[in-house]
């Protein structure tokens, strides 16, 4: 296939082939659907807009629009050839500039708006250093390290898509729309979260490497308005033709869920469980410094240098292809970790390892040139993702990349802990028997289709740790009957950490923390009652 121009890239422009656009308008015509008006805000060269006046013929206004004058040129004459110049109407213009309102306020409902928006994002096009953008507003609502590390980046299509709700939010409509499925998916989570009127939403899965060479998951995208319904399930189909769905996806109990039935078969696996909290491996976005590799008695760094340096902050290391396939593979790559916790001053390493200060001040340029925000105004060589936790002596480790549900055992090596890189996630733990046992739990059946219910396996990073967290361990021990280990192991791990809070605050080097006096309380009734159930905190 040729490589895409400049402008196709800018654009994201996948003109959609007319077979295509008329399965898709069947499918409507299928479910009853019967438009006023029809409007095709990206037309292009015009294949919905002419298959849906074929489709529609009682409709009598239809509307392209469109910022490619060549293509509209096209498109007209096409109209004109059909004998369609007074239904059709045929607009130039800029998405981004235009009055929609006023146009919209013109148009007889129920409108359906249909097309093909761009299949490009907003990094792809400031790269480009592309004009063809909305205004930037942090229209996602993005907390600030979400924005941060990056997950402001959008589809384009999603911001139309989004628009497209906000035209209709007071009118009768229909959105159709082929798009990727992830962009399906967060329009869903935002009607759903937000409570707006939806009545039906469909996804009919499309071959787009077929249709547009593209490698993306894609699906022609369905949602009909009505002012009285807030339904929550959107019903996926695995192609245009099927007259059945496989599953459905929906927002239940504040959760988007990839599979609704095999969900409502587990809900009560959900909750929070105040024993174990998942963690995220060790940021540090500067691997060529602070990852190495053992070579002889030295080590060597990302720039092939060998260096000579102590083992005091020296640590074996993990990533997500070391833990994600077969056994854990050890001793690959070593960390430089420059922190036990996170903000912890770091000039004590020019007195206890001097040869590591001299190699870090060495790289402060590359260090210093970390483009992420959290670093600013930390200690020198700061690291993020840094806790007590993460030299715990065992561990049960998932890769968030690897597109499959396996936990594993993470054991000490050469007597040290072994860190993980932040594409892992891991639950920590201080016995070979805890982690044993933690890991059983997580690799059983009913804990495997509970999450797998709530996982869209398409996304770049498909396991996170908002989903891992919403299984409770402790409901899950007593499904499998395994609730009288469970308690014993979350007893001893409450006593180590309140042992550990009671040091760290002794010698100022931690806050209290929001649960401390619930731990205190809790291990003071254990102590009074006996009872191996106050083991669990209270909610």
């Amino acid at each position: 296939m040729a490589l895409k121009t400049k402008e196709q890239w800018e654009y994201g422009d996948f003109q959609t082939p007319i077979e295509l656009a008329e399965q898709a308008l069947s499918v409507l015509k299928k479910l009853g659907i019967h438009p006023q008006a029809v409007l095709e805000p990206t037309c292009g060269k015009g294949a919905f807009l002419l298959s849906a006046a074929k489709t529609f013929a009682s409709v009598q206004k239809l509307i392209g629009f469109d910022i490619n004058e060549k293509y509209l040129n096209d498109l007209k004459r096409k109209v004109a050839e059909i004998d369609e110049v007074k239904r059709i109407h045929i607009v130039l213009g800029d998405f981004f500039a235009f009055d929609w309102n006023e146009l919209l306020s013109m148009l007889p409902e129920p409108i359906l708006i249909i097309g093909n928006p761009p299949w490009v994002t907003s990094a792809q096009l400031s790269l480009l250093q592309s004009k063809n953008l909305p205004q930037k507003s942090n229209f996602q609502i993005q907390r600030g390290y979400d924005a941060i590390t990056g997950k402001s980046n959008f589809d384009i299509s999603e911001w139309m898509l989004l628009k497209h709700l906000e035209w209709l939010k007071e009118r009768r409509g229909i959105i159709a729309m082929l798009c990727k499925t992830s962009v399906a998916r967060k329009i869903l989570y935002h009607t759903w979260k937000n409570d707006l009127p939806i009545s039906l939403s469909h996804m009919y899965l499309i071959n787009a490497q077929k249709y547009f060479g593209a490698s993306v998951d894609a699906c022609f995208f369905v949602i009909i308005l009505h002012e009285k319904a807030t339904s929550k399930d959107c019903l996926i189909y695995q192609n245009l033709t099927d007259k059945h769905p496989s599953h459905s996806i929906g927002f239940h109990d504040n959760s988007m869920l990839s599979n609704v039935e095999k969900y409502e078969r587990l809900r009560h696996l959900k909750g929070v469980d105040y024993s174990y909290t998942w963690r995220s491996g060790i940021k540090h976005d500067c691997s060529k410094v602070m990852e190495l590799e053992l070579s002889g008695e030295s080590y060597k760094n990302g720039f092939g240098e060998l260096i000579k340096l102590e083992n005091d902050y020296i640590y074996p290391m993990l990533k997500s292809s070391d833990i994600a396939n077969g056994d854990v593979r050890f001793g690959r790559k070593y960390m430089l970790v420059t922190q036990r916790f996170v903000g912890e001053d770091t000039i004590s390493i020019k007195r206890t390892a001097p040869l590591t200060w001299r190699y870090l001040e060495k790289h402060d340029e590359e260090l210093s040139k970390r483009a992420s925000s959290i670093y600013r105004n930390r200690p020198r060589f700061s690291i993020f993702g840094v806790g007590g936790y993460s030299f715990a002596p065992w561990k049960v480790a998932i890769s968030g990349f690897y597109k499959r549900l396996l936990f594993k055992v993470v054991s000490p090596l050469e007597k040290k802990p072994v860190v993980l890189d932040d594409t892992v996630y891991f639950l920590p733990c201080w016995s070979e028997a805890e982690a044993n046992f933690i890991a059983l739990l997580l690799n059983s059946q009913p804990a495997i289709d509970f999450l797998d219910s709530m996982i869209f396996w398409s996304d770049k990073r498909p396991i996170t740790i908002d989903i891992l967290k919403r299984l409770n361990l402790h409901a899950l021990s007593k499904e499998l009957d395994k609730e009288k280990d469970y308690l014993g192991f979350a007893r001893q791990r409450r006593d180590r950490e309140s042992e550990e809070i009671e040091g760290q605050l002794s010698l100022g080097i931690a806050e209290k923390p929001a649960k401390y006096k619930k731990t205190r309380m809790h291990n003071k009734q254990i102590q009074r009652t006996g009872n191996k159930r106050a083991a669990i905190l209270t909610r």
